[in-house]
Order: C-alpha cells, then structure tokens, then sequence
C-alpha cells in the first residue's frame, strides 16, 4: 500500500482526536490576538472559548459513536473495544471538567487554559488507540506537558509556583522510568510495535523466562506509579493540590489515573504474550509489587486523610487511596476468573471520575478564585448557605466511601468480589484489606458531609459564584446515582472492554 493510502488510513482511525488538537492549535495561535501586552481582554471572552471546547468535544463525541472497530493493527493505531471504551470516558469526563474550568478562569487566559485540557483529553486518547510504544510515550507526555502549563496558569503565587515545580521535576523523572523501561521491552522484542511484542514475548499466558524483561516492567510500573499516585510516587500529590484551583486538583484527581492504567493496559499483557488483557497473567514478581503498592497506597492514603484539616489535601490522600483500590484490581487480573479484576478497574474509573468531579465542581461553585474553599472550616454550615450544592457534594462523597444507593458502592464490591473469587492466600488478603480500608475511608467522608450539616457556618455567606460549575456538579450527582440503579450497560462495556 503506498504511503499516502497508509498514512490516510491510519489518520482516519484518529478522527476524534484530530479534532481536539485542531481545536488546541486554533487556540494558542488565535489567542494572543485577542489579548493586549497588559494582559487585559474584553469581558465574557472566557465563555466564547468554552462553548468553542464544548463544540469541539461534541464533534469528538459524534466522531467516536461513528467510529467502527478495527479487527488488527492498522499501522500506528488500532481502536479495539479498550480504545472505544477509553474515548468514551474521556470525552464524556471532558465535558464535565469542561464546566467546572468554566468559572475557575479568567478571560485573560481561558483559551490557554481550555486548550491545555483539550491537549490533556487528547494525550489519554491517544494512548488507548496506539499500537506501538512510541505513540504510547508520546500520549503520556501530551497528558504531561499541559498539565504543567495548567498548574501554572490556575494561580499566581508561591503555593501554585512550588506545586507546578514539584509536580515538573516528579513528572520527568517518572517519564525518564518509563522511557527506559520501554527500551529495554525494544531491545528486547526488536520492534515498536505491540502486536509483534506479543508474538515474540511467548505464548498467550505463560511468563516469559527472560529476566530483563522482569526489570523492565517494573521501571514501567514504577514510572506509571506517578500517575496512579501510588506509595511511594505518592507524595507530591497533597502540596499540588493544596496549590492548585480546585477545578486543576478535579482533573489531576482523575486524568492520569486513567491514563496510567490504560497505559499498564496496554504493554503489560503485551509483554506476556496476550494482545487481550483479560488473558493476561501477571508474573509473580510484577503481582507481589503490584499487591504490595496496593495494599500501601490504600491504607497511607486512608490514614493520613484523617488526619487532614485542609480540605484539599484531604482530597488528594483521598484520590491516593482510590488508587490503592484500583491497583487491586491490576494484582488479581486473572484470565481464568470469572469476574477478572480488570473489568473491575475499568468499572471503577469513570464512576470514581465522576465522584470525583463532582466534589471539585462543589467546591469550585461555593468558591471563588479569590477567595476559595480550603479548609474544612470553610464547608462548615454549607448546607444552611448553599444547600443545593451540599446535597451535591454529599452524594458523590457517598459514592467515594462506597455507601449504597451509589455506584461507588458497587465499583468497590467489583474490586473485592474479584480479588475474593481468585482464591489464593494473596487475593483473599487484598480483598480483606480493601474492605477494611472501606470503613476507614466512610469516616473521614462521614466526618466532611457532618460537618457541612452540623456546623454552623464561621465565614461570609455572600459569594460570588458562577453558574456553570453547579451544573457539572449536579450531573455528576446524578450519574453517582444511576450508576447504581442502571450498572449493567457500564459494566458491560468494562467486560468488552478487558477483552472478556
């Protein structure tokens, strides 16, 4: 085939995100012109870049549902039913954190700060449909590189300027990890590409004999840990996003959970020989650090988030112990099980997304950027000032304890059911440690929505507040909701997803 027909075919597999990067370009050249040398803008500039993104989102959207599956590899990209699946969730989260960006910026830099985020959505993309290690290098650091601009712009002051530099420096080095190990899986299998990986790496579920390989997969996992804000990459998390605007901590919460695991997704199974997930079994050393940093990451997180007095950094202990739960999934995956605990992560993402997205969305709609929710001080009493976005916040705070009627309630069962039907001494252990880590989690959440309701209110109840971060709050309540009533359609859509 000659190289324009490839290059045209492999182009028409990317259509959705073609789309988000056109309209990143159209930003950052057109932007500048429409601000003078002093930074000023004229008023409501903010919205037209919003409704350009929701625009853009919603091509992207239409894109996607039209999209057929490839059956094999078309050259750089293949979009199987994990990819399908990863679109999906990206570019329905996109809208969402698309409304809670809204009121978090300012008219002198809102086409910068929507193009960062559409860059973002595009980098977690692009690393679901690619079929080679290169174009999964180059999706992870289009999530990464935004995301330092975005920590920059959302702020201006030494709280912003230390978590932009902590997560910058933290950032390379995982990506250094992860480059290395990917070079070492090159060296090894000769080729690029994951099918060929596969085909060389052995037959479909039996652990390959070489060693370097063992290695390699570890600095991957390790580098990748970053995104997961698993122990011990942890650490930056808390400082950024104390640092940060709520709605950056919202994406930060989320987006490069996604993309790590959809990135481990994809070259883990690869390098033991399966192109599907499901048929992948960890290797017992890779299993033992996964459980390991599981079972660290669940409890650090839970322990150290009751000890929080900011509100912020009891969310992002929070988004570290959901990590920790996921990672269980990735410990148990088992293609012999029934209920593999891929299915269970792939569950667990966009219903922690939207969890998570909700709470941020609350807190950015009950703040302003002058004048933010920071402490837990600051929600005492916010049922009696604001009480449409305290029922908002309690719901997906809720979900995050995983009480019923919510779907976070059902996404942890599918992680302990999981790691329970494996049946080894490991997975029972897992299993027992995430239903104890459960209750941890409910009593700080318990301890936040009482004092929003018990409390009486010690700071200003008049605030200026937009009208576009309550909106994603409210549909992010709701979804937490019918992911409970209705789970079959997402869940299976996880199992096609993992390749069951």
């Amino acid at each position: 085939m000659p190289a324009y027909d490839q290059l045209n075919q492999a182009a028409g597999l990317i259509i959705p995100e073609i789309i988000l990067i056109a309209t990143v370009c159209i930003m950052f050249l057109s932007a500048p012109f429409l601000v003078t040398e002093t930074g000023q803008s004229s008023p409501g500039l903010r919205h037209r870049w919003g409704i350009l993104t929701l625009l853009s989102l919603g091509c992207a959207i239409l894109a996607w549902l039209n999209s057929p599956l490839t059956h094999g590899a078309v050259g750089p990209f293949e979009v199987d039913a994990l990819a399908w699946y990863v679109r999906g969730v990206i570019l329905i989260t996109g809208v969402l954190l698309t409304l809670v960006v809204w009121d978090q910026t300012s008219d002198s830099i809102a086409a910068e700060v929507f193009a960062c985020l559409l860059a973002v959505l595009a980098g977690v993309s692009f690393v679901g449909v690619a079929n080679d290690l290169i174009g999964i290098f180059l999706g992870l650091e289009l999530v990464s590189i935004p995301t330092y601009i975005l920590l920059y712009l959302g702020r201006q002051d030494w709280h912003s300027r230390e978590a932009t530099i902590k997560y910058f420096l933290l950032s390379i080095f995982s990506s250094a990890l992860v480059l290395f190990g990917l070079a070492w899986v090159y060296g090894l299998a000769g080729s690029t590409n994951l099918a060929a990986i596969a085909s060389v790496s052995g037959i479909s579920g039996t652990v390959t004999p070489h060693k370097m390989l063992t290695v390699a997969l570890v600095m991957i996992l390790c580098g990748v840990s970053f995104r997961l804000t698993a122990v011990p990459f942890h650490f930056y998390a808390p400082d950024v996003f104390q640092g940060t605007t709520p709605s950056a901590a919202a994406m930060l919460s989320f987006l490069p959970k996604l993309v790590g695991f959809v990135a481990l997704l994809q070259i883990l199974p690869v390098c033991y020989g399966s192109l599907q997930p499901a048929n992948w079994l960890p290797a017992p050393p890779v299993q033992l650090l996964v459980a390991v940093m599981a079972v660290g990451t669940m409890t650090i997180g839970n322990v150290m988030a009751l000890r929080q007095k900011s509100l912020l950094r009891l969310l992002a202990w929070s988004s570290i112990s959901h990590g920790g739960y996921m990672l269980v999934g990735l410990a148990v995956a088992d293609g012999s099980a029934e209920g593999t605990g891929l299915a269970a992560i792939l569950f667990y993402l966009p219903v922690y997304g939207v969890m998570s997205i909700g709470v941020f969305a609350a807190i950015s709609a009950a703040g302003t950027l002058a004048r933010p929710l920071r402490s837990l001080e600051d929600i005492h009493g916010l049922s009696q000032t604001r009480p449409a976005l305290a029922l908002t916040m309690t719901i997906c705070l809720f979900g995050m304890s995983g009480l019923p009627p919510t779907g976070g309630f059902l996404g942890k069962l599918n992680l302990f059911v999981a790691a329970w039907k494996v049946n080894t001494e490991l997975s029972r252990f897992l299993a027992i440690v995430l239903a104890i880590n459960a209750v941890i989690a409910a009593t700080y959440y318990l301890r936040v929505i009482g004092l929003m309701y018990f409390e009486k209110s010690v700071v200003s109840t008049e605030r200026e507040t937009g009208q576009i971060a309550p909106i994603a709050g409210l549909i992010c309540a709701a979804a937490t909701l019918l992911t409970f009533l209705i789970p079959q359609q997402l869940w299976e859509a996880a199992v096609t997803a993992a390749g069951l």
